[in-house]
């Protein structure tokens, strides 16, 4: 099997990374997520985009079962997210689309953000906590969250999809983009996008949702609900 995961490594993902995916410790998911989908068009074409969106009161929480790692809980902040931090061809596998994964999906990629931050001297509060993790360790947490989701059986085992996955995420794409910079600002949700978010989250719950919001730079446009895609709870 190992030879298996390693040819299909060098056939698909040209490289993989090291990370032992079957020892990774079984952790908790607790909370709730949102996966909507913002702007023009529909989550297929379209000028929009999907955000991660932790449920008010209850967001998605991710403890990990790891004493040495460098964050014991990890609860992601809303972003911009289209699993963007595991590499294109990775996300071919049956395993990570569409949003079965999700909650793994976030948990990475928002690892992504806040290192960009950080590098860019932007991060909030909860991003500065991923100051000093090393980039093998965001392989090591993404392994952790497939276990978990295997695990508590929210998705069906796979022998090879999530083993490949693991690897690269751990590859030299992947570090690629961990040590990116200057990209922080272009991930930060829009307060129009957040606006949508909000006015989706008023319009479930029943409550009125306003025709137009006026921006801080002094615009008015109008406002128009994102569009749920997934909605996971645990």
């Amino acid at each position: 099997m190992v030879r298996y995961v390693f040819l299909m490594c060098l056939a698909v993902l040209a490289g993989c990374g090291t990370v032992d995916y079957d020892n990774a410790p079984v952790g908790r998911f607790s909370g709730s997520l949102f996966v909507m989908w913002v702007g023009e068009g529909s989550d297929t074409e379209g000028d929009g985009r999907f955000v991660f969106v932790p449920a008010p009161g209850a967001p998605l929480v991710f403890e990990r079962n790891n004493p040495a790692g460098t964050l014991d809980v990890i609860a992601p902040e809303m972003m911009y997210t289209d699993g963007g931090s595991i590499p294109k061809p990775g996300q071919l596998f049956r395993g990570l689309s569409p949003w079965g994964y999700a909650p793994a999906y976030m948990v990475h990629d928002w690892l992504f953000v806040a290192r960009h931050c950080l590098t860019d001297g932007m991060a909030t509060p909860i991003e500065q906590g991923v100051e000093g993790m090393p980039f093998e360790e965001s392989a090591e947490i993404i392994s952790e969250a497939l276990q978990t989701l295997i695990a508590e059986r929210r998705v069906r085992p796979d022998d090879v999809a999530p083993k490949v996955i693991a690897g690269a995420v751990a590859g030299p794409i992947s570090l690629s983009k961990w040590n990116a910079s200057g990209v922080c600002a272009p991930q930060r949700v829009t307060d129009q996008h957040r606006a949508e978010v909000e006015a989706a989250l008023n319009k479930q719950l029943g409550r009125r949702v306003p025709e137009s919001i006026k921006l801080p730079d002094g615009d008015t446009v109008p406002i128009e609900p994102a569009r749920i895609v997934s909605q996971i709870s645990f």
